[in-house]
């Protein structure tokens, strides 16, 4: 009776070996999910690769067509601010002409009134 009441303890009891159960699935199975993943993995790649529909060679030619754009548009800015920047020192030099003209009426004026003073 012992022998019978220890199988059944080390089948069931606190000293029972401990088993995992695992579902096996068959390897055809395994490849077959791998295979479909990568798959996936590869399509999902080539369609961003190639744009969702669009090709590369559109893209770069639209940016391509942009570039030049924003090109001529830098250039008209530049050569409007290279006239900006000479007529400023057109300009000042006019400016500085008319400022010495100024001084020399007001020197001349001062002569003048000096002239008139000494008469009287």
């Amino acid at each position: 009776m012992k022998p019978v009441r220890r199988r059944i303890r080390s089948h069931f009891g606190l000293t029972a070996k401990q088993v995992a159960i695992r579902s096996k699935r068959p390897w055809y199975f395994q490849w077959g999910v791998t295979v479909i993943f990568v798959a996936l993995g590869y399509i999902s790649a080539y369609w961003q690769f190639t744009g969702g529909g669009e090709s590369i060679r559109d893209k770069l030619k639209q940016v391509a067509l942009e570039n030049q754009v924003l090109n001529t548009k830098v250039i008209q800015v530049e050569r409007q601010l290279q006239i900006e920047q000479a007529a400023q020192v057109n300009l000042t030099k006019a400016l500085n002409q008319v400022q010495d003209e100024n001084i020399h009426i007001k020197e001349e004026l001062v002569f003048y009134k000096q002239m008139l003073n000494g008469k009287k």
